[in-house]
């Protein structure tokens, strides 16, 4: 894999977390909603390289389908786990940023 190959998956996991940050947060909103159901992102590994993310919703439950089923608790460490992978993913950016500049100071040389 190349440098700009890894840029790339980078980018895609901070898309990835983005996304994942967003559904959290569109549940926190909505928890007090009468028969609100709680989305999930998930990701799944491309080949040769890279994420897919997608959102999906959970179904109404036949004990109470007027409640929400967000926990309050299950969001706020989705949204930790999202910050950390998404500043992960920012720093192997930026590490190939810092690359791609070497590579083009000792090119200059």
């Amino acid at each position: 894999m190349n440098i700009s190959g890894a840029m790339a998956i980078s980018v895609q996991g901070i898309t990835a977390q983005s996304v994942r940050l967003s559904t959290s947060a569109n549940n926190m909103a909505n928890i007090d909603t009468p028969g609100y159901r709680r989305s999930t992102a998930s990701s799944s590994a491309l080949m040769p390289g890279g994420v897919a993310t997608k959102v999906s919703t959970a179904s109404a439950t036949a004990a109470d389908p007027a409640t929400s089923n967000v926990d309050p608790l299950q969001e706020a460490v989705t949204e930790v786990e999202s910050r950390a992978a998404f500043q992960l993913n920012a720093d192997a950016f930026e590490t190939g940023a810092d690359m791609w500049q070497a590579l083009a100071s000792m090119k200059r040389d």
